[in-house]
């Protein structure tokens, strides 16, 4: 946070990309409001992604961005490819945006003016022919805010183009490949603190804090989420994090954090035993690492998500354990936001039915997740690189079974 990571170059490259995707849709304007693309596009890093901020992204020229005034020293210390337009708190950005795209008389200053072709073709053109492209399943997009526009340019041909840059954001160059290995490292620090901390009457929370303490030191910014760390009680609590209580001798305590560098995330999660592991959680640990390992050995360029899944679930068929099923056993993930490390508000999981086809330069949180099964418990998650040499597990915190 404070800094945009990119070169203009890099930031370049990207543009380029969405314009091309903008041209084969056909679309004369995108109109982005998912801050996880925002920033792909601007490099803009800070916490006001709460309130709607909206980048304008025509075919030709400088893009604009939009959100509220008091953003502006952020704005202009982090963004250098964009104009800044602020609104006041007592209008919405889709009143600006609406303004801006409408009315070119009132142009007073060099942002309005980038725009002035822009809202000419939109004035001159009565038909409808004017395609702009929203993303209507964002976050940063509620419905006030889309019929807001909707219902002040109704001479627009609106097209959902929710994934679009999404899409393109799979691929990481090498440039976010580096930064993902930093956020690894940030994770396997945290990752040692929290179960260093980790023994018989320890606090949750002087557990947590130690990991957060390390987190911070080691170079990692505010993570989109977590860490969450918890008694094994409280498992099937998902996305539930530290509380009250203290560990005991004989349960498991769960682990999943990632460390984050200019906004990309590395996660991992383990589960560690308080004082002892029954035999079958033991054996259950072996099947873990091997349905893990498949799925390595699965992941290469040409092979769609679901031959990576069904590479995991072989493993555990063969383990006698044919009737669990998972959702996914991974999913992809690096720049992400809060409340998420995932990249917005939907999850590209390797998946039984998926056909994502799977490419170099793509990463994945790899999770072999054998909880619940009857004949014993275990699960190990990690960061996972497609690189040019191959598969590459960025984390490097001992797969376990880890006893304190």
């Amino acid at each position: 946070m404070f800094a945009n990571p990119f070169t203009d170059e890099e930031l370049g490259r990207r543009l380029e990309a969405v314009r091309r995707a903008m041209e084969e849709r056909g679309l004369d304007m995108l109109l982005l409001s998912t801050p996880e693309n925002i920033f792909y596009l601007t490099g803009l890093d800070h916490w006001g992604y709460f309130a709607p901020h909206l980048l304008v992204v025509p075919m030709e020229g400088e893009m604009v961005l939009i959100t509220r005034s008091m953003e502006r020293v952020s704005i202009e210390r982090q963004v250098r490819n964009a104009l800044f337009e602020g609104h006041t708190d007592n209008e919405t950005a889709a009143d600006l945006a609406v303004r801006l795209l409408k009315d070119t008389r009132k142009a007073k200053d060099r942002s309005r003016a980038a725009l002035e072709q822009v809202v000419a073709e939109i004035e001159e053109q009565s038909d409808g022919s004017m395609r702009i492209g929203v993303e209507t399943w964002s976050s940063g997009h509620p419905y006030g805010f889309g019929y807001a526009l909707r219902a002040s340019l109704s001479d627009v041909h609106w097209v959902d183009i929710t994934g679009l840059v999404d899409k393109l954001r799979l691929v990481k160059s090498p440039a976010e490949q580096r930064l993902m290995r930093k956020a690894a490292g940030v994770s396997d620090i945290a990752a040692k603190a929290a179960i260093d901390a980790i023994e018989d009457g320890a606090s949750e929370r002087a557990v947590v804090a130690e990991c957060h303490a390390a987190m911070i030191r080691a170079g990692g910014d505010t993570p989109g989420f977590g860490p969450f760390i918890r008694p094994g009680a409280r498992l099937g609590e998902e996305h539930a994090t530290w509380g009250n209580g203290t560990y005991r001798a004989g349960e498991p305590v769960f682990i999943e954090l990632s460390g984050c560098v200019g906004r990309y995330h590395s996660p991992l999660g383990r589960l560690v035993h308080v004082g002892s592991i029954r035999d079958e959680d033991a054996r259950m640990a072996e099947v873990a690492s091997d349905a893990f390992n498949a799925v390595l050995a699965a992941l290469r360029p040409g092979v769609f998500a679901r031959d990576v899944y069904a590479a995991w679930q072989a493993v555990v068929d063969r383990a006698g354990l044919e009737h669990h099923r998972r959702h996914h056993c991974g999913y992809c993930v690096g720049i992400g936001f809060p409340p998420s490390w995932t990249g917005g508000n939907r999850v590209t999981g390797l998946r039984h039915d998926s056909d994502l086809e799977i490419n170099e330069g793509m990463s994945f949180h790899i999770l072999s997740w054998l909880m619940g099964t009857g004949m014993g418990d275990f699960f190990v998650s990690n960061i996972v690189l497609l690189g040019p040499n191959g598969v590459e597990v960025l984390t490097k915190t001992p797969l376990g079974p880890t006893i304190k």
